[in-house]
C-alpha cells in the first residue's frame, strides 16, 4: 500500500490480511472477508462477491439479504465494473442506467474488480448501503486495498 489509508481502513486492511493469511481456500476466504467488511464498516446492507464463470458474474459469498444470482457483464454496477475493469462508485443507484435492484433498500454502491495473478478478471467485490452517497474516495481507496489483499490470498481455483 503506497497511499496512507484513512480510518477505518487503516486497521481494517491489516485485520483482513491477518484473517486470510495462510489459507488459500477461495470460498472460505471470501466468506470471512464479506463478514469482516459487514462488521467493520458502518451503514452497509450488503457486502459480498460475484465470481466470473463462463462470461457471467455468479453470486459468491456475501452478507445481507438474498441477491441476484447471475449478472451479465456490462449490466448493473457489478457487470459494468467487471466489463470496464475499474472501480465504480455510485452515489445514487437509481441514477445508474442499468442498475439491478436486488435489495430495494440499497441507495448507493461501490464495486471493485478482482483479478487473478495473471491479471484476468476473477470477479468483483460489491458493497451496498441504504444511505445516499455513502461511499467516499477514502472508501474507494480502502476497498481497493482490501481487494488487493483478497486477490493475493485466494487461489481462484473454484
Amino acid at each position: 500500500m503506497s497511499a496512507v489509508l484513512e480510518a477505518p481502513y487503516d486497521t481494517l486492511v491489516p485485520r483482513l490480511a491477518a484473517l486470510l493469511e495462510g489459507d488459500r481456500d477461495t470460498i472460505a476466504d471470501l466468506s470471512n472477508a464479506s463478514a469482516l467488511l459487514m462488521d467493520a464498516l458502518e451503514g452497509l446492507n450488503w457486502a459480498g462477491f460475484y465470481l466470473l464463470r463462463e462470461g457471467v458474474l455468479v453470486l459468491g459469498p456475501f452478507q445481507g439479504k438474498p441477491a441476484c444470482i447471475r449478472i451479465p457483464l456490462g449490466r448493473g454496477v457489478c457487470g459494468t465494473a467487471a466489463e470496464r475493469g475499474e472501480t465504480i462508485v455510485v452515489p445514487d443507484v437509481q441514477q445508474f442506467p442499468t442498475h439491478i435492484a436486488c435489495d430495494g433498500a440499497s441507495r448507493s454502491e461501490i464495486v471493485v474488480p478482482l483479478h487473478r495473478p495473471d491479471g484476468s478478471l476473477a470477479g468483483v467485490l460489491d458493497v451496498d448501503s441504504p444511505r445516499l452517497g455513502r461511499f467516499s474516495s477514502a472508501d474507494r481507496m480502502g476497498l481497493e486495498a482490501c481487494a488487493r489483499v483478497i486477490e493475493a490470498a485466494c487461489d481462484w481455483r473454484i
